[in-house]
């Protein structure tokens, strides 16, 4: 599934980019969306607040599992419309073998809020 490695950027590029850390509040099913999907609604503490996230992550993760869940999202990009749900941000994943989506995650308690570096 890799494509090699994407063109060099330099550091202020990628400080563009806001990953934050946030925790899924609520997630619902998504029987509109064209490919499988969830709806989540993510809360990124008080500075960015709870938005809403359409992600293709039905193969490895029931609704259950997620509520409570942390996850990297990156808050600054458009919105985007998705079936009948905007998409505030971008839920961060790897594929695995078969291209499904694996959540990225934290291995260790962090605030929610919490800007990658």
């Amino acid at each position: 599934m890799s494509t090699g490695a994407a063109p060099t950027i330099d550091f202020d590029a990628f400080m563009k980019v806001d990953v934050r850390l946030g925790v899924i509040v609520e997630a619902e099913s998504f029987p509109e969306a064209r490919k499988p999907a969830f709806k989540l609604r993510i809360d990124f503490g008080p500075e960015i607040g709870i938005k809403r996230s359409s992600a293709q992550i039905t193969e490895h993760y029931t609704l259950e599992q997620l509520v409570g869940r942390k996850v990297a999202a990156v808050v600054n990009f458009p919105p985007r419309q998705i079936g009948p749900v905007m998409s505030e941000v971008l839920t961060l994943g790897f594929p695995d073998e078969n291209g499904k989506v694996v959540l990225v995650g934290v291995d260790r308690d962090a605030p929610i809020g919490g800007r990658l570096f």
